[in-house]
């Protein structure tokens, strides 16, 4: 059994994967992480294998927790990743992103791929059939710009995210949710067709909170899985391990 673990910008996600199969997955903050991985390491068996990645910082205390109760694999820079970095600054690439590509590349061999992660940002990642990753885009995320809006003004409210009742919208919140939501999809639909003119085949991976929300409304083919990252980590450990 193996345990992966992302360690977020606002979140800590815990899955636990059976072979390839996921079989548990919860969402928790620094605040109740070292309860809630305990209630798992009960339920689970004694031979849990870890496997961890993360932006943000990790508490002492979650690592001692891993190490005591799993054998653990912290993912770094000096890890194998199943790519070819061609990134101008490849130290500088973010650990998550570095496992979406590796996740692209060891589920879909040999294919031109584009990862799209929307959470707290939308990052876009290109890797090509021969395992080369060349970098991608970084632009705010959708619940990000609802909070800018309310930040940098006076007057604008902070609103939660909603479909927009139409494209022209006729109050100050039709508004906003127009401009929001609508210039996410527009930013992504450019993206993706920028990237199929110059590529003529390519995987398109959706994934990140945001994930359900956006893929019924995009109109290129995607294949949209909110667990990818989780999953991408679960084939690192397969592959680092072996």
């Amino acid at each position: 059994m193996v345990i992966a673990i992302d360690v977020g910008n606002t979140k800590i996600k815990v899955a636990v994967f059976e072979q390839d199969n996921l079989v548990l997955k919860k969402d928790f903050t620094n605040e109740n992480i070292i309860e809630g991985l305990k209630k798992i390491f009960k339920k689970k068996s004694n031979n849990n294998k870890t496997i961890i990645s993360s932006v943000s910082n990790v508490s002492d205390e979650v690592i001692s927790l891993l190490k005591s109760e799993t054998e653990l694999y912290v993912l770094t820079n000096e890890s194998n990743f199943p790519f070819e970095n061609k990134y101008a600054t490849p130290l500088t690439l973010g650990m998550d992103r570095k496992v979406l590509v590796s996740g692209a590349v060891l589920k879909f061999p040999k294919q031109n791929c584009l990862i799209i992660d929307a959470g707290s940002c939308i990052t876009y990642d290109f890797v090509d059939e021969n395992k080369n990753y060349f970098g991608g885009a970084i632009s705010p995320g959708i619940e990000m710009r609802y909070k800018a809006l309310n930040h940098y003004t006076a007057k604008l409210p902070k609103l939660d995210l909603e479909e927009p009742a139409d494209l022209i919208g006729d109050s100050t919140n039709q508004s906003i949710h127009s401009g929001v939501v609508n210039g996410v999809l527009f930013e992504i639909e450019g993206f993706i067709n920028d990237y199929l003119r110059e590529k003529k085949y390519l995987t398109i991976i959706l994934t990140g909170g945001d994930t359900l929300f956006l893929a019924k409304r995009l109109k290129n083919p995607i294949f949209a899985n909110s667990n990818f990252l989780l999953e991408s980590l679960n084939l690192l450990y397969q592959y680092n391990i072996q």
